[in-house]
């Protein structure tokens, strides 16, 4: 097996699989503004879309070749000559090229057999390699594939002169473990980078992206906020932090840029983020239960993993029913308000009380009429 490598490669395919998600399509600028920030943000690798399809497609992804980007831009191509022109004629300094290899996908979506596939692989591979191309080859639905097929498969790329090999999970059916070993059996018999392809129909697209990594495979595919086909893929802003403080992997990312990203794809999908998404939801580093907030003001290593600034973010303590005496001070504090401890415990009583107003007893004030009489220090009737 090749020696680990600590530098994860991170290719970004928003503009590609992201865009595949039912009911997303970006603009021509709106692609090209995506790059420009996925490139400012240290991705190594943008795929700009399929220019096979024409039109406006391959309109943007000739656009995005036309920026001089610093990461590599790559066109995604089945492993077609005529896919190969089309991404050519765009510009692109590299070709993803994909081939099913999976029983299911090789007869019943293509009607073909394997060795239909490794005719086609060679000869596709060849092609993009005398076009001056770096070839990325996918092996679409790798997880379900025989696995002496999927070494045959591999083997076959690397011999055909292909730079890396794609393991895709294209259905997100497998656990990080079945990735750890798939991922090994092919990282320990070829010669060129591994990359992996996960997506999260199990909700384990993530996981199974740093199985990955600790598994030899040197590039991962992700997408800003997970976006993507179904349940989407891995998501940008996790794989990159999760290779950081969990693997102890470094990237080319910059952390702090992941916020901005995120915000601007959300904006143009028109898709909520839930709040409790990792990284960059909104309440990612929110703190409302008493015990909880009380430890992130005395140390917030307490109960979060990173420091919000590192992702372009930032800590709030919310008043709610949960909150504590201690945590409604701290709030009051950066409001510039000094209050007592009774005051504080006056509050948390209101906060917990819900009952309706008219149900409290008579002269009860509001938590609204509390808290404003607190910031103008009015005395509460």
């Amino acid at each position: 097996m090749r020696p680990r490598e600590d530098r994860v490669s991170i290719i970004d395919t928003t503009l590609r699989d992201g865009e595949q998600a039912a009911g997303v399509a970006f603009s021509r600028e709106e692609k090209v503004r995506i790059a420009r920030m996925l490139d400012a943000a240290g991705v190594d690798e943008i795929e700009a879309g399929i220019p096979a399809m024409g039109g406006d497609e391959a309109e943007a992804v000739r656009s995005i070749t036309a920026l001089g980007l610093r990461a590599r831009v790559t066109g995604w191509n089945r492993a077609v000559l005529a896919d190969i022109d089309a991404s050519v004629a765009c510009g692109v300094d590299a070709v993803a090229l994909a081939l099913p290899v999976s029983e299911r996908q090789i007869e019943s979506k293509l009607g073909k057999c394997r060795e239909w596939v490794l005719r086609q692989l060679r000869e596709s591979v060849g092609y993009a390699k005398r076009r001056g191309l770096y070839v990325s080859v996918g092996a679409e639905d790798a997880s379900r594939a025989e696995p002496a097929f999927l070494l045959d498969f591999a083997r076959a790329a690397e011999e055909a002169g292909a730079d890396r090999l794609r393991f895709c999970d294209t259905v997100g059916v497998l656990d990080p473990f079945g990735v750890f070993e798939a991922v090994s059996r092919l990282t320990a018999v070829l010669h060129i980078p591994v990359a992996a392809h996960t997506h999260d129909d199990f909700g384990m697209a993530t996981a199974n992206a740093l199985a990955a990594a600790r598994a030899g495979a040197t590039f991962l595919d992700v997408t800003v906020n997970g976006i993507g086909e179904r349940a989407g893929n891995a998501a940008l802003e996790e794989v990159v932090m999760g290779l950081r403080h969990v693997l102890r992997r470094e990237t080319g990312v910059l952390p702090e840029k992941l916020a901005g990203v995120s915000r601007f794809v959300t904006g143009v999908t028109h898709q909520a983020m839930p709040p409790w998404k990792a990284i960059v939801g909104s309440n990612a580093f929110r703190h409302e239960a008493g015990i909880h907030a009380d430890g992130v003001i005395k140390n917030p290593e307490s109960y979060e993993p990173f420091p919000p600034e590192s992702v372009g973010a930032s800590r709030r303590i919310v008043l709610g029913k949960h909150s504590g005496r201690n945590s409604v001070i701290h709030v009051f504090q950066e409001m510039g308000v000094a209050i007592t401890m009774d005051e504080a415990k006056s509050l948390v009583a209101l906060l917990r009380d819900d009952r309706p107003h008219g149900d409290r007893p008579t002269g009860t004030p509001s938590l609204l009429e509390m808290l404003d009489c607190l910031r103008h220090r009015k005395s509460v009737a």
